[in-house]
């Protein structure tokens, strides 16, 4: 590698968001307005900022990954990273807590269900990282911030934000310094409160949430939000889920999978769609190994073949970890085009009915009778479907789809999992719905061992719906809550992620409150969404560090620091559990262990009364006695939300409880009162001639926006994040080599161009006319109108893009 690579990875990449909205805002305070500009272009998306400090040491490297995932390179990474943050005493001992039923904290990090044979070491590589960047000692009070103005911070890495440490005392913005300086709990309540109560009407705020949130906090927050008189409750489910629920609603009457991971113990066959497990879901790779291990086919469709989906050394197997004795993870991998899995299940169904007509046992036709309907029309729509179309959609053979069809078949109980990979495309909801057609036909579901499996990537997002953050919420749900709680909730549906971000942009919602995540980064089209967030009257985050949303902002603008799920929660009752749920809907409760990083902490539940009360003086909810004793927010809870009956009881047991399931049961909550089989047409997923289809993605050494190096060890990255992974022929047909800076261009359905510059080519083992790249930093690539019209989602994983040898110079 020549000197030339490594200059490239340290000049810093240029975004330009032509066409995405004006990022400069001329209502910026006027000591921050002239650098407006250059904070624009690190809105934008680039990923490192010589202003930020160091670029990461050496040239960028990629050797491809040939090594078990997790195992030594595991136990290797966690151990320099616990001695990078000075965490080599507190993180072991956090460790162990983590994930444990008795007085133990639930991992912040992936939402994979706790192992139910009580093992001493449910953890991962991940997750300790998750939780040692909570612990760390590093400070971010009142000396730092009057040491560094807005601007300046704007300049710096995300990564370098992220990295100073623990929020400690509220803080408000003074535009007069372009500081942020500190102020006191109640003033900053009141604060809140005042502009909540001067607004023309509810409607004009909006109340977001990502997955760190536990249940009593969730539903005091959707409460406040509804007796103010909103549905405004966009959440990460909007950007990644939201099409299962709405998939899984119309098909079996519930908006979650209806596997456990009990079933997953007992499959004969497991069929993961779109899921990178290593690293969104670590813990899932012991599953893998023991379904191997008893005999069970894995087949992982994937246009990567990801770390996870071929052998691993789970670190608390002492004795693989000692011999090296590697499990593989799979059985087949077949790499789909992007969007192409729709195509691949449609061609797995028409396999199976065509081997129908000469074997009866190939479908289950029993349970379709007797729990089914529209299974003729679907019937119909597989077999005008020709295998030429098929083919060509998936991007397989049709070999390699009659093989997947034949382990289908000859699987007694069969397990489909999916992750983001299925979502966040135009036809996610159809895609779902061709899953729950697959199983169907084969009567897997409503039994041990088979069923829909969603994987949810954030720990407690699945719990968010649960507890009520949904802008539509059901008329049952909101009866009910109105009889309990004495409110007057609104009936009209309110903003989702994609229209709130519209709405503020046009200056129709005017306060953003968030708690967690990091929306200024989370969210599509970073520009227009950065201009959205400064055209607020108010921005309200709640938070555990400093990050980019901080710094995008409106006029006004609040941090407010919480306890992290790892520190103990004292209030008038003694110290707080709160509850949370995993991707497979158990419900258990976690506790802290620390002592806060700071006495001026707030509990999430505190915050959101202490908010609640200065805007809603004259309510009746008892906000400050429900933060006293959570016991009290899950009696109410026990009330309003079905399947909770019992709810402080039940949470107690060991490994808590499991919601209930009617479609598990066969009890189906559709308007025919049976499972309902879909028959959309295949999506066209082709790109056009001289596009790819780029999908974005997590690094390994990544939690959503946090980044906690250059590295992503599984795909044999080395100090590099502003990449473009291409098939080689794709690359060669181009003239780009690797290591090679190029130009990337977006072009939005409605004609607009968003563009990267200075990215650099990897070549990598993905279909010809698929690309993949890291996010959030190629958010700026997907227009906000790109959205599906199924699911609202933006279409993260399916951007229309070119590629073609940088042009040099700026």
């Amino acid at each position: 590698m020549n000197d030339s690579h490594g200059e490239q990875a340290r000049r810093a990449p240029r975004a330009d968001g032509h066409g995405a909205g004006e990022a400069h805002d001329p209502t910026a305070p006027r000591d921050s307005r002239a650098a407006h500009d250059s904070r624009a272009a690190h809105d934008s998306g680039a990923a490192h900022d010589p202003a930020a400090g160091p670029a990461p040491e050496g040239g960028p490297e990629f050797h491809p990954y040939h090594h078990p995932a997790a195992g030594w390179g595991a136990a290797n990474s966690v151990t320099r990273f616990l001695v990078r943050e000075g965490a080599l005493a507190s993180g072991p001992r956090a460790i162990r807590r983590m994930n444990h039923e008795d007085g133990g904290f639930d991992c912040p990090g992936c939402a994979w269900p706790d192992d139910t044979k009580g093992l001493h070491l449910d953890i991962c590589e991940n997750g300790i990282k998750h939780v040692t960047w909570e612990l760390t000692r590093k400070r971010v009070g009142r000396d730092f911030f009057a040491a560094h103005t807005v601007t300046e911070l704007s300049e710096w890495s995300d990564r370098d934000l992220e990295s100073q440490g623990r929020l400690t005392e509220p803080m408000v913005y003074d535009p007069e310094s372009d500081h942020y300086v500190p102020i006191r709990w109640q003033q900053a309540f009141d604060l809140v409160g005042d502009v909540l109560r001067g607004l023309d009407s509810p409607h004009q705020a909006a109340y977001y949430t990502s997955g760190r949130l536990g249940n009593e906090a969730t539903f005091l927050y959707q409460l406040m939000a509804r007796e103010l008189g909103t549905n405004n409750l966009p959440d990460c489910s909007n950007m990644c889920h939201e099409a299962s629920g709405r998939a899984l609603q119309a098909a079996i009457g519930t908006g979650k999978g209806t596997a456990d991971l009990g079933d997953w113990e007992r499959t004969d066959a497991l069929f993961v769609f779109g899921v990178n497990a290593a690293s969104n879901a670590p813990r899932m790779l012991t599953a893998l190994a023991a379904a191997y291990q008893r005999g069970a086919q894995i087949v992982h469709v994937n246009p990567l073949v990801e770390a996870a989906a071929t052998r691993t050394i789970i670190p608390h197997d002492f004795l693989q970890m000692a011999t090296f004795r590697a499990t593989p993870t799979s059985t087949r991998n077949l790499q789909v085009r992007i969007g192409g899995d729709m195509a691949l299940l449609r061609g797995m169904a028409k396999a199976i009915l065509e081997q129908s007509d000469s074997d009866p046992k190939a479908v289950d036709q029993e349970f379709i009778d007797r729990h089914t309907v529209h299974f003729a029309e679907y019937r119909a729509r597989c077999e005008a479907t020709d295998w030429a179309e098929i083919e060509q959609q998936s991007g397989l053979s049709r070999a390699e789809v009659l093989a997947a069809a034949r382990i289908y078949r000859e699987a007694d109980r069969t397990i489909m999992s999916w992750c983001l990979g299925i979502t966040q495309h135009e036809h996610g909801v159809d895609t779902v719905r061709e899953i729950v057609n697959l199983l169907l036909l084969r009567g897997n579901l409503g039994r041990e061992g088979a069923g829909p499996s969603p994987v949810r990537g954030h720990s407690n997002v699945q719990g968010n719906r649960t507890c009520g953050i949904d802008h539509r919420p059901s008329p049952e749900f909101l009866d009910r809550l109105a009889e309990v709680c004495a409110i007057h909730p609104p009936r009209a549906h309110g903003l989702d992620t994609v229209a709130t971000i519209k709405a503020m942009h046009a200056g129709t919602v005017k306060v953003f409150v968030g708690m967690g995540g990091n929306f200024a980064l989370a969210a599509p089209d970073t520009p227009y969404t950065a201009a959205a967030l400064r055209s607020c009257e108010l921005t309200v985050q709640v938070s555990t560090k400093l990050n980019r949303s901080h710094l995008v902002h409106g006029r006004r603008a609040l941090i407010l620091p919480c306890l992290g799920r790892t520190e103990k929660d004292h209030q008038a009752a003694g110290v707080q559990r709160t509850s949370v749920e995993d991707s497979m809907s158990m419900v258990h409760l976690s506790v802290g262990m620390k002592r806060p990083a700071s006495p001026d902490l707030l509990s999430e539940p505190a915050i959101i009364a202490g908010m609640a009360r200065a805007a809603l003086p004259d309510s009746t909810t008892p906000w400050e006695w429900y933060v006293e004793d959570y016991d009290r927010i899950r009696d109410t809870m026990a009330q309003v939300l079905d399947g909770f009956e019992d709810f402080n009881r039940r949470v107690r047991l060991p490994l808590g409880f499991r919601i209930k399931q009617p479609a598990r049961e066969l009890v189906f909550r559709t308007p025919s009162g049976r499972a309902e089989f879909s028959t959309a047409p295949l999506p066209d997923v082709i790109p056009a001639p001289g596009t790819l289809a780029l999908g974005t993605m997590r690094s390994h050494d990544q939690w959503n926006t946090t980044i906690y190096s250059h590295d992503d060890r599984y795909r044999g990255i080395k100090n590099l994040r502003t990449l473009i992974f291409m098939n080689g022929d794709d690359l060669r047909e181009r003239g780009i080599e690797q290591f090679d800076p190029v130009d990337i261009t977006s072009t939005a359905k409605d004609g607009t161009q968003r563009h990267l510059t200075g990215y650099l080519a990897i070549p990598y083992d993905i279909p010809r006319g698929c690309a993949a790249g890291y996010m959030p930093e190629m958010n700026v690539l997907c227009a906000l109108g790109d959205y599906s019209t199924q699911s609202d989602q933006p279409l993260m994983k399916h951007v229309r893009i070119t590629v073609s040898p940088a042009r040099g110079g700026e």
